[in-house]
C-alpha cells in the first residue's frame, strides 16, 4: 500500500527490517509478478531500504568509533613533554 509522502516526513525512519517485510508482502500479493505501479511501489522501497540500511551501519559505525575512543582515553598513558 502506497504512503502518503508528506506523512513520511514527519515520522521517523523505518528500519531495513520493517522495509523488508513491506517488500516481503508486496511479492506475496503480487504472486510474483509486479504490475507498473506494483514496481514503481518496489523501486520506491528497495531505495527506502537502502537507506536504512544506510542509516544504520552509519549509527554502528558510529557507536563502534565512540566505544572504541572512550576506551582509549581512560587508559591512555600521558606523553612526557
Amino acid at each position: 500500500m502506497p504512503t502518503n509522502p508528506a506523512s513520511e516526513s514527519r515520522r521517523s525512519p523505518r528500519t531495513s527490517a520493517e522495509v523488508n517485510e513491506e517488500i516481503r508482502a508486496l511479492w506475496l500479493r503480487c504472486g510474483g509478478r509486479l504490475s507498473t505501479e506494483q514496481r514503481r511501489e518496489y523501486q520506491r522501497l528497495v531505495t527506502e531500504w537502502a537507506a536504512a540500511e544506510s542509516l544504520a551501519h552509519s549509527s554502528r559505525i558510529a557507536r563502534s568509533t565512540q566505544a572504541h575512543g572512550a576506551k582509549q582515553t581512560h587508559g591512555a598513558p600521558e606523553r612526557a613533554a
